[in-house]
């Protein structure tokens, strides 16, 4: 199945850790690596006072269950010590599972396709650079982003992120 995830970093050295999530999320063949975006600095959306995010999204291939990416996904974001202490607060990393192939699930732990993708520019910016023919809910992600501000969404062109190895 097709799997999109968006990474999001906006503490400490916020572009080693993205590589290092990529680099995490794909050190085991059940999770092929596709493509990764290019990187975005973007504002923060909603919740408190902080720091500019750098945010990536990544298109891979796995016949994992989809709680078994969530468990992948959570692991990589202990890994560079994530803590969950304020809804939308600061953090050292956020992986989000997007899409997992044309699965829809309502499950609390995870619900997919991610229930507010439709309306982040920082999700759906990165994503349509590397898949502009993707949709969501239906609707083709480059029409989604007709509806958003995407103002807040800067290109960075001096931070490439690297195969995973």
């Amino acid at each position: 199945m097709k799997v999109v995830l968006a990474l999001g970093s906006n503490l400490g050295d916020r572009f080693d850790t993205l590589q290092g999530a990529l680099d995490a999320l794909f050190d085991s063949s059940e999770l092929e690596f596709v493509e990764v975006s290019p990187v975005y600095e973007t504002d923060p959306v909603g919740g408190p006072e902080q720091g500019p995010y750098l945010n990536a999204v990544v298109i891979a291939s796995s016949s994992l269950e989809p709680m078994a990416l969530l468990e992948r996904a959570l692991s990589a974001e202990n890994a560079f010590g994530r803590v969950r202490e304020m809804r939308w607060g600061p953090r050292t990393l956020d992986v989000d599972l997007i899409t997992v192939g044309d699965l829809v699930s309502d499950d609390p732990e995870l619900t997919l396709p991610h229930p507010r993708a439709h309306e982040r520019a920082f999700v759906l910016v990165p994503w349509s650079r590397i898949d502009p023919d993707a949709a969501l809910g239906g609707r083709p992600i480059t029409e989604l982003l007709a509806d958003l501000d995407q103002s807040y969404v800067r290109l960075r062109p001096d931070l490439t992120l690297q195969r995973p190895e």
